[in-house]
């Protein structure tokens, strides 16, 4: 009897994340991310779980509502409620924040997803610079 072979699970790309060093001064950015959709609910499981571990359970995000797909007003993300919150404003078109509880707050530049890498790269390299 002979057995059927099973392709290879789907591998995912990997995620486009760049940090700024954590250091002893506040920021107003904490890096940037490069989504490839602006699908919410596809995109925020794998950013968050990309994210370091010392940033502890991020319960709260915040978006550009003009900019992302609609979606309800919570998500499950790896068994942990997260709430979604959408920004109307103009004040951070292209930021997401990430709250956690007695942890802090983390600003991410957006970088489009139909952005090139030519012209992602030193957006991202920008927003991760430990001097910026």
């Amino acid at each position: 009897m002979a057995t059927a072979l099973q392709p290879p699970p789907p591998s995912h790309p990997p995620l486009r994340l760049r940090l700024a060093p954590r250091g002893t001064l506040s920021r107003p950015i904490d890096g940037a991310w490069w989504p490839r959709s602006y699908d919410l609910l596809a995109e925020l499981p794998r950013l968050l779980a990309g994210l370091p571990r010392t940033w502890g359970h991020i319960t709260s995000v915040t978006v550009n509502g003009t900019t992302w797909s609609a979606g309800p007003g919570r998500m499950l993300v790896a068994g942990q409620v997260v709430r979604l919150c959408r920004n109307l404003t103009a004040s951070a078109p292209d930021t997401i924040v990430l709250l956690t509880p007695g942890q802090g707050r983390w600003d991410l530049v957006v970088v489009p997803p139909h952005t090139t890498e030519e012209a992602a790269e030193p957006l991202m390299a920008a927003a991760a610079d430990p001097h910026g």
